[in-house]
């Protein structure tokens, strides 16, 4: 925990000169979710094409971006993977009352190494301990990480989180536990469908059922630290048809 605490302050050490020395040229600086990071480039991407500076994108878990806006990261937009902690900077007065509004959905998968596959039906009793063996289970950090916190409450709904809390490999985000995966560290992990979709070292097991957890959904909302004059117009455009077709491109669902 104190190594996480020093890296969200060492982060937020580099923000804070990079926004308040931001040239004109520079766009607004945005705060995604690490499970974003081919779709929110792609955003930005086509947002430069329409003639407007091009967005700067900062990816991690969205715990760790809740925390360095708590700390006073002087962000623009805030694009999070999970209710509770938009809730939680929003509760705490760092949200432009308004703006706040859910982007996209995603799914969650369990997936395996391609090379050495684990094969196992998703159900109620689902014997994932005996296909573990002496392996781990992959998941972003179950205690704070969206990503994490969706797999155990899957797990737990299906009766096996107790057969394998002792055997989690937990992830600062779901990005370092798909990485565990594709490595073949481990032999099971839990990501959401699009970053399975991305990855090229992981095959897909099944998915969990939708009932099993809490909808997965992805709040956007402008912070009321943003001082870019873009912020506003490229939280709509993530909101507008074009931008929306980015996000279902990537396998991003409705909200």
């Amino acid at each position: 925990m104190f190594l996480r605490f020093l890296s969200a302050i060492a982060l937020l050490l580099l923000l804070v000169p990079t926004a308040r020395a931001a040239s004109p040229d520079r766009g607004p600086l945005i705060l995604a979710a690490a499970s974003m990071q081919e779709a929110m480039t792609a955003a930005a991407d086509a947002w430069r094409r329409r003639g407007h500076a091009r967005p700067v994108l900062s990816f991690a878990g969205s715990s760790a971006l809740a925390r360095q806006i708590r700390a006073g990261a002087p962000a623009d937009l805030f694009l999070c993977a999970d209710e509770d902690w938009m809730r939680d900077v929003e509760q705490a007065g760092f949200v432009v009352r308004g703006t706040r509004v859910d982007v996209v959905g995603n799914r969650l998968v369990l997936v395996t190494p391609k090379r050495k596959p684990v094969r196992l039906r998703i159900g109620r009793a689902m014997p994932i301990a005996r296909a573990l063996g002496i392996g781990r289970l992959a998941m972003a950090d179950p205690d704070s990480v969206p990503a994490g916190k969706y797999g155990k409450a899957a797990l737990t709904s299906l009766g096996v989180w107790p057969s394998v809390a002792g055997k989690i490999a937990r992830g600062d985000n779901v990005r370092a536990a798909l990485a565990l995966v594709e490595r073949g560290e481990v032999p099971l992990g839990i990501v959401y469908a699009t970053d399975a979709r991305v990855a090229g070292g992981v095959a897909i097991v099944g998915a969990f059922p939708a009932s099993s957890h809490p909808p997965i959904r992805y709040p956007i909302a402008r912070l009321t630290s943003s001082r870019h004059k873009d912020a506003e117009a490229f939280r709509r455009f993530l909101l507008s048809p074009s931008g929306k077709a980015i996000f279902a491109r990537y396998g991003f669902t409705a909200p």
